[in-house]
């Protein structure tokens, strides 16, 4: 792998322009991923935000669940933003009868934890190992991990009003997920974490 590694936006459903202008700026080469052809080509995977039923709907549409399991199993570097979150979680709570995912994260998460659309919100959340101060996270019909497992690093938790404490940054491994959107933002950093760790692998 060159120093501009080709990293995949799952490009089913959500905010896919997003994740590929901040890859961009990262120093990667985005691929739009559709296909398990296009699948195959990627060193590494973001699964945007969006609606995480209709993802995983069509992820099954498109015969992508299985080699998306395969390959992130296989120790492909992936990062979920929100429903990608949701995406990588070996677990759900609140998710809709039959929802698949990819799995991979060994945490449980609530989906739409926050609450509905117009609660949504913004906040300033500290991430472990992320230099320059505060991440200004929104939140959009956001998760939460309501537990994570022994393999699992939490990175950022919620820093004030009614969800103080829950925990909205993890990593396992290769994986990363926030349920908070940084695509949204001009900061790259959360991005940028992404692409070095692609790097280091």
């Amino acid at each position: 792998m060159t120093d501009r590694p080709t990293i995949g936006v799952l490009a089913l459903q959500g905010d896919v322009r997003e994740h590929v202008r901040m890859l961009r700026g990262c120093g990667a080469d985005p691929v739009l991923v559709r296909r398990p052809a296009e699948l195959d080509s990627v060193d590494a995977l973001v699964i945007p935000g969006g609606e995480s039923t209709t993802m995983a709907k069509l992820a099954v549409a498109f015969d992508l669940i299985e080699p998306l399991r395969k390959r992130v199993s296989a120790g492909m570097p992936a990062y979920g933003s929100c429903a990608g979150m949701i995406m990588l979680a070996d677990r759900i709570v609140d998710g809709v009868a039959g929802q698949q995912t990819v799995g991979g994260l060994d945490v449980v998460v609530r989906r739409n934890a926050f609450g509905r659309q117009v609660e949504s919100f913004e906040a300033d959340v500290e991430l472990a190992g992320l230099p320059g101060g505060p991440v200004r996270a929104v939140f959009i019909r956001a998760p939460w991990v309501e537990s994570a497992g022994t393999p699992v690093t939490v990175l950022g938790r919620v820093g004030s009003g009614p969800a103080l404490g829950r925990i909205v940054a993890v990593r396992q491994q290769l994986l990363l997920a926030t349920s908070f959107h940084p695509e949204l933002t001009g900061d790259r950093r959360v991005h940028e974490y992404f692409v070095n760790m692609v790097r280091e692998r």
